[in-house]
């Protein structure tokens, strides 16, 4: 079935320490064309477009030179700016949306409410500070980068902890089914979910 009307967005974001060009499609298949300069990031762009059923696009020049905190911190800032951008006025969607999703030994919980009002609840300890060339650190500034940016309630828990590799990719994988499952059209929800009129 075709959709009417793709829910997409283009968003660039040019700095001293980044140039970051990104296009997300919620209503897409899960394909993606990823490059950060980081393998293990790009990695888990990658399989947070193929879970989510979402298409991506991402191109980043970082300071990588630097360190890798710059292009993950802002390739969250345009995710979650595209994000908000292809919701659009929420009308429809179900707003809410979770899932504890597992890997090998790893259990990971992530809700999320795309309520507007941003907040970050990140429940984790890594026990190396890096995954190839990824700061285990920067992943929970990435995700506060999105929330904040998204205007969503975003909690991210470990169940279940493990290898480091497997509770960085988890947590990619939940948070994008539990987006997807937020950002689906019910056809039962004719204006916004909220008693308040808006969001």
């Amino acid at each position: 079935m075709e959709m009417k009307n793709e829910r997409k967005a283009d968003f660039v974001r040019k700095t001293k320490e980044t140039d970051i060009a990104l296009s997300l499609c919620l209503d897409g298949t899960g394909k993606s064309t990823v490059s950060t300069g980081i393998g293990f990031f790009d990695h888990m762009l990658e399989g947070f477009a193929r879970h989510g059923l979402f298409d991506l696009k991402v191109n980043v020049e970082g300071d990588l030179a630097v360190d890798c905190h710059h292009t993950i911190e802002d390739t969250g800032i345009v995710l979650g700016n595209a994000i908000k951008k292809a919701v659009g006025d929420k009308c429809g969607i179900k707003r809410y949306g979770s899932c504890i999703l597992p890997m090998d030994e790893v259990l990971v919980l992530c809700a999320i409410d795309l309520s507007g009002r941003p907040y970050l609840a990140f429940d984790a300890e890594f026990t190396t500070d890096r995954v190839g060339y990824f700061d285990t650190e920067m992943v929970k500034e990435f995700f506060y980068a999105i929330s904040y940016t998204a205007g969503m309630n975003l909690h991210i828990k470990v169940l279940s902890g493990g290898n480091n590799h497997h509770m960085i990719e988890a947590m990619f994988k939940a948070f994008a089914k539990a987006l997807d499952e937020a950002t689906v059209i019910d056809p039962r929800i004719t204006d916004v979910l909220t008693t308040k009129g808006s969001l």
